[in-house]
């Protein structure tokens, strides 16, 4: 996303552990609502799916069993959907994939199952009393009078309208369980970053030339292999270790120091951090930072590249 939307968005700062801040758009009000509503509507076509199966198997004489799988089944639907989801898909539903949001932690770290359930368990409250009070006041509250009634409807009311009142559209569940919902950026794997014409270093920019005329480039030859990758021969089960997520924050970080907007010391402490991380030997450690971060950024690339052609993909990484 570039600067101009960012500016115009409500961006949240995410300090990750190597310590670079990564902004990310909080998703709006509309966005949610629309993945909220498709996730019901994918609930209800399959609840409406297994009472259909419930009558199939009763039609058949069976009856208990029909009905009975029908009514456990649709249950978990209705209770579970969103917590199995966003729990083993990166915090993605149906609804939120479409829309193009995803839940992470505020505080940066990892998104755990017991935010996840927190979160959810907190819907109870936040949509399911209100539509109780709303439609059947009589039921909720029989022996309250008009005014009592109409002191919780507000009351409740106002948990489920929460997310319009802060600027991080946080409702309850948010905020009990440390999350918040943003606009995913879209996990691909960037080219190389010889690839892409990374501008120089400012110091080795070079002198402006005066405009020649065009010629044909002549044939690339074929590659030959890199001394880099003979000086650091990262094994598979080091390169295992991290996922996309990880090689797009380095790739971020390197081109910043290409641009001279990232302060030295950065890329020093997150190179020791991946030294640690993998076990670099010790009698190598001692080796300049950036080369080892390039070498290591095209060893992860290819690795992660080399999976997804298996159907292995990685987002984050392990442990």
């Amino acid at each position: 996303m570039s600067s101009i939307a960012l500016d115009k968005a409500r961006v949240h700062q995410v300090l990750t552990p190597e310590g670079l801040s990564l902004p990310f758009v909080v998703g709006s009000a509309g966005d949610r609502i629309s993945a909220f509503v498709l996730d019901t509507v994918l609930i209800v076509l399959v609840t409406i799916g297994l009472q259909l199966l419930g009558v199939a198997l009763a039609v058949l004489g069976l009856p208990e069993i029909g009905f009975s799988f029908a009514l456990l089944v649709g249950f978990l639907l209705w209770n579970f959907y969103f917590i199995y989801f966003e729990a083993h898909r990166g915090g993605v539903t149906y609804g939120k994939r479409k829309a193009e949001l995803r839940v992470i932690s505020r505080g940066g770290g990892p998104l755990t199952a017991e935010a996840v359930v927190a979160r959810n368990l907190m819907r109870n409250l936040e949509l399911q009393l209100p539509l109780l009070v709303l439609l059947a006041p009589d039921q909720m509250l029989p022996e309250a009078p008009v005014w009592g009634r109409l002191i919780a409807a507000v009351w409740l009311m106002a948990f489920a309208f929460m997310p319009l009142f802060n600027q991080d559209r946080l409702r309850c569940g948010d905020l009990v369980a440390g999350t918040i919902v943003v606009k995913a950026p879209a996990a691909v794997l960037l080219g190389d970053l010889t690839e892409r014409g990374m501008p120089p270093r400012p110091a080795e920019r070079p002198a402006a030339r005066p405009a020649a005329r065009w010629t044909p480039p002549p044939p690339k030859p074929a590659l030959a292999p890199e001394p880099v990758a003979e000086e650091f021969p990262f094994t598979r089960q080091q390169l295992d270790i991290y996922g996309i997520h990880e090689l797009q924050v380095l790739e971020d970080l390197l081109r910043r120091d290409d641009q001279g907007t990232l302060d030295g010391r950065i890329l020093e402490d997150v190179c020791d951090k991946i030294k640690t991380k993998i076990d670099w030997p010790r009698e190598r450690w001692d080796v300049p930072h950036r080369r080892f971060l390039d070498a290591f950024y095209r060893a992860q690339r290819a690795r992660l590249e080399q999976k997804m052609l298996f159907g292995q993909r990685q987002e984050r990484k392990k442990g």
